[in-house]
């Protein structure tokens, strides 16, 4: 168990990550490095709940043409097989590196995750990729100037030899998470139970906020059944499903200085694995 003031000296920490801490040389000898520092290297780049960061105007902006086709080609990849959800979100907004996932718009992730999956599953080649990308430049040099891309496939594939998971098939007519109903046991925990959450070793991925790890909360809901998302990300169709859980919290327990009503309360998604009674 951890306290809030623990916490919020971790996420200090982690805000000051460059390529190296400012305080330490590049590719530092084991003996200058800690516990804390290493936590902070491994965090997974999208777990950015907490960390300090300069106010931002709310813009209830219109999405962008791009924007909206990006979205349908994510779909349409998992509706035909080619990929998981979980796995657009891990590739999209983990494997990138920390500097692209802060400076790239939401949607820019999105599309380089079509990308590197088509790439990295053997469905288009890089060369092949790249060239095609400029050759669609070159029909709008001045820019699209409000014009729709026109689309200009060159051969139509066969795509029975593709490789794709199982996910769409077993999951139509019921829908996910639906699809994993009844395959978890008992849950664990009851609405009103006290819990804690698990300080969990984090690598590459995880649902699981920094900021409410080590925290105590209190069940508020029994969710839904599903494969934990370090398992799902990776397309693991023999991942046992288990219990997920709406857990609330006081917001005064959770921030180090919290000047808002002691009444306030986050509530946020938790998968059973994570989380353990509270004594």
């Amino acid at each position: 168990m951890s306290t809030a003031a623990e916490r919020a000296a971790q996420l200090d920490l982690v805000a000051r990550l460059k390529s190296a801490f400012p305080e330490l040389p590049d590719a530092p000898t084991p003996d200058l490095l800690d516990h804390a520092r290493i936590t902070a290297y491994l965090k997974p780049v999208h777990d950015v709940g907490g960390e300090p960061d300069a106010p931002m105007k709310y813009e209830n902006k219109q999405y962008e043409q791009w924007e909206e086709m990006t979205y349908v080609i994510c779909e349409v990849l998992a509706w035909r097989g080619i990929w998981l959800s979980e796995e657009r979100r891990r590739i999209g907004n983990v494997d990138v590196g920390r500097a692209e996932y802060l400076g790239l718009p939401y949607y820019g992730r999105w599309l380089l995750s079509v990308a590197r999956v088509l790439v990295e599953k053997h469905h288009i080649g890089l060369t092949e990729l790249s060239e095609r990308m400029a050759e669609v430049a070159a029909r709008y040099p001045d820019g699209l100037a409000g014009r729709k891309l026109e689309a200009q496939p060159k051969s139509v594939g066969d795509g029975a030899d593709v490789r794709r998971n199982a996910h769409h098939l077993h999951a139509v007519g019921k829908g996910d998470p639906q699809v994993y109903a009844g395959r978890a046991g008992e849950p664990r925990f009851a609405v009103g139970d006290a819990v804690v959450v698990r300080e969990l070793p984090v690598l590459f991925y995880t649902r699981t906020p920094e900021y409410v790890r080590g925290a105590v909360g209190e069940i508020d809901t029994v969710a839904y059944e599903s494969p934990a998302a370090e398992d799902e990300t990776w397309d693991r169709p023999d991942a046992t499903p288990e219990w997920f859980y709406i857990v609330k919290f006081m917001m005064a327990d959770l921030w180090h200085g919290y000047t808002g009503p002691s009444t306030d309360i986050l509530r946020t998604e938790i998968p059973q694995r994570w989380l353990e009674a509270a004594h």
